[in-house]
C-alpha cells in the first residue's frame, strides 16, 4: 500500500503544462497510427490534459520519428509510437539510434502477423505460397511495412524457411506505412501483404481480402475465427509483435510516473476492451521499468531470431 501512494505522489508531481504530442513512426492508416490515434482518444478523457495532438513522421524505418523525439530531451510532452523496429533497427543496422536512447515508457498490447491476398487473387492458402515460393522463391512478391527485419519480416523469413529455401532470395518490398501498403496490395502491385492482424480484419470485413494465415498459435476471436494459423497449415511460423510508446530521454521520475498512471488508468476503460476486439490486439501491458527490462531481452532474441533466418550475420563473421 505503502509503495502505490508513494507512486501516485510521484505522478501528482508533474503533469502536461502544453500540448502532448503523440508522434507516429509511420504514415496515415497503418497499425502505429491506429494505435496513436486510439490513446489520443482515451487520453483526452484523463484529467489534466489541455490538448493531444498526433503527428505522422514516417520514414528512415521510424527512424525519422525517433530522432525527432530524440530531440526533446527531457520533456514528456512528446512521445512516439514503439514496435518492434526500434530494436530491429539498431540490429540489422538501419539506425544507430537505440531505444537506450530514449525513455521507454510502456508496452501496451501485443499483435499478431497475417498474410493475405486480394479477393481477386488466385492464392488459396499458406500452403500454396510455401509450393511456389518452394519452386522459385522469386515467384511471388511480399509486400509488409515498415521497417527491414521487423515483425512482419520475420514472419516471411520463417515462411521462407518453411519451404526450405534462403529468406534473402524472397522478393519483398517495403512500404512507409501499413495503409500505403495495403492500398497497394488491393490494388494487385504486390502478390501477397503481410501485416498486422488488425489491418487484415478491416479489409476481410468488406470482403476485399482473403486471409491466407495467421501467425497465432491459435485461432483468433473477434472477426478472424475463419482464418486459419499457420501452424494448423503445417507451417512453423509462430510469432507476435508488441506495440507501445517511447518517450524522449531524460525524463524525471515524476514525469514517468504520471504517464504509468496515466496508461494503466485507460487500459482499465470499457472503451480500450471495445478498442482491442476492434482491431484484433491483445493486452499485455507492462509500464516504463518493466518495458526497459523487456527491451534489453527482446533485443537478444531478436538478435538471435534475424541470425537464425539470415537476415544479419553473427557478429565476427
Amino acid at each position: 500500500m505503502a509503495a502505490l501512494v508513494a507512486g501516485h505522489a510521484a505522478a501528482q508531481e508533474w503533469k502536461p503544462s502544453k500540448n502532448v504530442e503523440i508522434v507516429v513512426n509511420s504514415g496515415a492508416g497503418g497499425a502505429a497510427d491506429r494505435s496513436a490515434r486510439v490513446v489520443q482518444r482515451l487520453l483526452g478523457g484523463v484529467p489534466g490534459f489541455s490538448s493531444i495532438t498526433v503527428v505522422n513522421k514516417p520514414g528512415g524505418a521510424g527512424t525519422v520519428a525517433f530522432t525527432y523525439v530524440s530531440q526533446h530531451a527531457g520533456d514528456a510532452h512528446y512521445f512516439c509510437t514503439m514496435g518492434t523496429s526500434i530494436l530491429t533497427n539498431e540490429i540489422v543496422g538501419t539506425s544507430k539510434l537505440s531505444y537506450r536512447d530514449l525513455t521507454p515508457l510502456n508496452i501496451l498490447m501485443r499483435e499478431y502477423v497475417v498474410a493475405w491476398v486480394r479477393a481477386e487473387s488466385p492464392i488459396a492458402s499458406a500452403k500454396e505460397v510455401i509450393a511456389r515460393i518452394r519452386k522459385d522463391p522469386s515467384s511471388l512478391t511480399f509486400g509488409f511495412a515498415t521497417a527491414p527485419g521487423n515483425q512482419n519480416h520475420i514472419v516471411i523469413g520463417m515462411l521462407a524457411k518453411a519451404a526450405g529455401v534462403d529468406p534473402k532470395a524472397v522478393k519483398t518490398v517495403i512500404f512507409s506505412s501499413g495503409g500505403v501498403g495495403m492500398t497497394a496490395a488491393l490494388g494487385g502491385h504486390v502478390d501477397v501483404w503481410v501485416g498486422t492482424s488488425g489491418g487484415a480484419l478491416q479489409h476481410q470485413r468488406t470482403g476485399k481480402a482473403r486471409v491466407l494465415g495467421v501467425s497465432a498459435a491459435r485461432r483468433m476471436e473477434g472477426g478472424l475465427e475463419t482464418a486459419p494459423t499457420f501452424r494448423e497449415q503445417g507451417i512453423e511460423a509462430e510469432y507476435f509483435a508488441w506495440r507501445g510508446f517511447v518517450a524522449p530521454k531524460g525524463l524525471t521520475a515524476a514525469q514517468t510516473a504520471f504517464w504509468d498512471q496515466a496508461f494503466a488508468s485507460i487500459i482499465k476503460t470499457d472503451e480500450w476492451k471495445k478498442d482491442l476486439v476492434v482491431n484484433a490486439w491483445a493486452e499485455d501491458f507492462t509500464g516504463a521499468v518493466e518495458t526497459r527490462k523487456r527491451l534489453d531481452s527482446e533485443h537478444e532474441l531478436l538478435t538471435e531470431r534475424l541470425i537464425e533466418l539470415g537476415l544479419v550475420t553473427r557478429p565476427g563473421r
